[in-house]
């Protein structure tokens, strides 16, 4: 008589608990029951302490790993089998027992900006003086003051939905808000972006790993490295690797004011511009470089090369001086 093979137990897949983290771990969920049909597939959402506490202003905090901690700890006692972060929260130096396993393709990395309803403007340049514009990010808000110093900006913290509706309520002082355009494109709120915010458009440069989704397993697990494997995308990848060079050689977390830019030139040369910026927009440092890059070690070299040109030109300093000014933890 034949018996029948043991079924294997359900993937795990670990998230946070926001309507936008469940999209993401949904979409890797999809997608590995299209390579893995005959696995089965769990969703395990977790609040995280950067859920918590929807008050604190995020360089309040300091560390990077108030999203991340908690899950990973279920990555380490086997209770999850991967964790699907957004790459922008994910600390550049991970716990000894997690590594990344895969970088999906990646979304629009730009921020985008989002007027209250019912207001006329529609771009940074139309906004007048002292128009409030909501943000939890020192990065976004450091650049704008450096472009619009006319602007006042105040602390929006929340996922998607409740950060909108803060901006909506007639009675709030927001004008508007700015936040990453593939979290709304996600979550299906594409209309209501006024303006795609880059470089050549709003002037700002968005975070690094912004619009990519970062795939975290367990250290040295072949399976799920093999699996996940076939999600990731290669230039994508290179791409945020060589970003993630750059703040962990500039020593920077999510709760600091460094933006990047990645583009590729070509199949082989990828271009990186970052700019470094006091909390107050007086002072930067900007610059650019492009060089070939076809492994993950040439990315990484990239994005040192670039840091180590920056803090040559004053960006330690910058950052220096933002990390001796923060408060105090309670």
């Amino acid at each position: 008589m034949e018996t029948s093979p043991t079924p294997q137990p359900p993937l795990r897949i670990g998230t946070r608990r926001s309507n936008l983290a469940m999209v993401q771990a949904e979409s890797i969920r999809d997608c590995l029951q299209k390579i893995a049909p005959d696995r089965s597939y769990e969703i395990q959402a977790l609040r995280t302490q950067g859920d918590r506490d929807q008050l604190t202003a995020l360089y309040n905090f300091g560390a990077k790993n108030l999203w991340t901690t908690e899950l990973e700890e279920k990555l380490k006692s086997g209770e999850v089998d991967v964790i699907v972060h957004c790459l922008k929260d994910m600390p550049t130096s991970l716990p000894d027992f997690c590594e990344l396993a895969a970088i999906p393709p990646r979304d629009d990395p730009r921020d985008a900006l989002i007027v209250k309803a019912g207001l006329p403007y529609t771009n940074l340049q139309s906004l007048p003086e002292g128009a409030v514009v909501g943000t939890s990010s020192v990065r976004r808000s450091a650049q704008l003051r450096r472009l619009y110093p006319h602007l006042r900006f105040a602390n929006l913290r929340g996922n998607v939905e409740t950060r909108l509706a803060k901006v909506d309520d007639p009675d709030s002082e927001y004008t508007c808000m700015v936040m990453s355009a593939a979290g709304l494109q996600r979550v299906g709120l594409e209309y209501r972006i006024n303006q795609y915010l880059g470089s050549k458009d709003g002037g700002i440069l968005h975070a690094v790993g912004q619009g990519a989704l970062g795939l975290e397993i367990r250290k040295g697990d072949r399976k799920m490295q093999e699996l996940l494997g076939q999600l990731a995308d290669q230039n994508s990848t290179l791409a945020c690797l060589a970003e993630r060079a750059l703040m962990r050689t500039l020593e920077g977390g999510c709760s600091v004011p460094i933006g990047v830019e990645t583009k590729w030139m070509s199949s082989e040369e990828l271009s990186m511009h970052a700019i470094v910026v006091s909390l107050d927009g007086t002072e930067s440092v900007e610059d650019t470089i492009a060089l070939r890059v076809q492994t993950a070690d040439e990315a990484t070299a990239l994005g040192k090369e670039l840091a180590s040109r920056m803090v040559n030109a004053g960006a330690g300093e910058i950052l220096n001086n933002i990390n001796a000014n923060r408060p105090p933890k309670d």
